[in-house]
Parts: structure tokens; C-alpha cells; sequence
């Protein structure tokens, strides 16, 4: 299914990967966040707006956000219409039966080609980042993810990521512990640049894309991967 873009007004616009009366699936771009105060710019605010002009006036439309993305990644995001369809979205994720694979640039040459990492991760207490530690440490969750390399660059290569947890900050952690952050990353040691200037640190873009998701439909229980494609600002680096 070619994407169409969501019938909002110019920045408002987000390309829909999927819709039918169950799921919606939009592509998200870097620097907005999946949801927010509301006073804040977000996917979920677009797409409510949107939602309020799709039915009588007065009816206030479901949304549910069993998935999320760092506001500095871009992707597929998976939002249910419906609070059934919401529940068992959200059940698939808790026993990891959702295929979540993404795209990185990660600065450094990645060796060997493909393989496995597994850490154990938590968060850092009071900050918005997350930590290696080991097994014993209090707050250590496992972390696992299978790796490849799409192609690589004198100062960076392109990996395809699977992972097997959600943990937060996940991959960025992940992959800067071993010496390769992605690229933009500059809260996980990266010292390459991505995306476009901006005044505040948390609108920062990394070269961190959710390239498809798995799921079985809620409704008809058939089984869905939704891809979406190259984000224009890597053509510049992976030719």
C-alpha cells in the first residue's frame, strides 16, 4: 500500500502507511514526539485533530498508543481505533510477538557483519537516558537484539536491527556502549551531526529509523508487516 498523506493542513501532514476501521499506521517524522502535553506539537495531537474531522460533531473519536517512538527516531508507528483493538495490540507487544526491525547509521566500522547483542540495560535514575550495567545491578532488565550490516562507509556503517526486548533507549545505548553511536546521537557519545540545526537539544534528530513492524490485525487475526521507506535526509549518506 502506497502511502497517502493524512488530510491535515502543511506541517500537520503525516503519511499513512495503513488504515482501516481498527488500525492506523502514520510514518513519523524526527523531532516530533509520539505523544505530549497538549500545549506540545505530537503524532497523537495531528492525529486527533484529524480523527475529530472523520465523525458527527460532538463525538469524541478513540485513539490508542500501544506503541511509541523517541521523538528523535522516525518510522512506523502503530495506533489503534478502537479500545478492543488497543488491548490486544498492546497484549502481542508484552509477550514480544510484535517484528519490530529498524535501520541505523552508526558512526565507526561495525565487525562482524551480523550477530547478536545482549546487555543488560536500566535506566538512570532523574535523567531521560539509560544505562549498561551488569546482571545483578538493581533495575537491570535484559536487552537483546540481532544485527546486520546493509553497507558500509569510511566513517560509518548502515545496520539493520531486530530486536528481541523494548527496553528503553534500547538500540542507542546498545550500540554506543561498543563504540559505534548512531549517528546524531550526541547523548550517547556521537559527534556527527544529522538532521537539521536546532535550538533545543531535545528536537535533535538521530539516524534512527523504524523500518517495519510486524503484527497480527486485531481484528482479523492475519498477520501484517508495514514498511516504510528511506527517510530523505540519509540519501545524502548512503548514496
Amino acid at each position: 500500500m502506497s502511502p497517502d498523506p493524512i488530510p491535515l493542513d502543511g506541517p500537520d501532514a503525516l503519511p499513512v502507511l495503513w488504515l482501516d476501521n481498527t488500525c492506523l499506521v502514520v510514518e513519523k517524522p524526527s523531532g516530533i514526539s509520539t505523544q505530549a502535553p497538549g500545549q506540545f506539537d505530537s503524532v497523537e495531537a495531528r492525529v486527533r485533530r484529524w480523527l475529530a474531522g472523520r465523525v458527527e460533531p460532538g463525538t469524541e473519536p478513540y485513539l490508542g498508543i500501544p506503541h511509541r517512538l523517541d521523538r528523535c527516531t522516525s518510522g512506523v508507528l502503530l495506533m489503534a481505533l478502537r479500545a478492543k483493538a488497543a488491548r490486544k495490540i498492546s497484549r502481542q507487544f508484552e509477550r514480544r510477538e510484535i517484528k519490530k526491525k529498524y535501520w541505523a547509521l552508526v558512526e565507526g566500522n561495525v565487525s562482524p557483519p551480523s550477530g547478536t547483542w545482549r546487555d543488560c540495560v536500566r535506566k538512570v535514575a532523574d535523567e531521560p537516558r539509560a544505562e549498561i550495567v551488569t546482571a545483578d545491578a538493581s533495575g537491570a532488565r535484559e536487552a537483546v537484539l540481532e544485527y546486520r550490516i546493509v553497507a558500509s562507509h569510511p566513517s560509518y556503517t548502515w545496520l539493520e536491527l531486530q530486536l528481541h526486548t523494548g527496553r528503553m533507549h534500547q538500540i542507542r545505548v546498545q550500540a554506543a556502549t561498543r563504540a559505534h553511536p548512531i549517528v546524531g546521537d550526541l547523548l550517547y557519545g556521537a559527534t556527527t551531526p544529522f538532521g537539521p540545526a536546532v535550538a533545543d537539544a531535545k528536537e535533535r534528530w538521530i539516524a534512527l529509523h523504524a523500518h517495519s513492524l510486524g503484527f497480527r490485525h486485531p481484528s482479523s487475526g492475519s498477520m501484517l508487516t508495514i514498511q516504510s521507506a528511506m527517510p530523505s535526509q540519509w540519501q545524502e549518506l548512503v548514496g
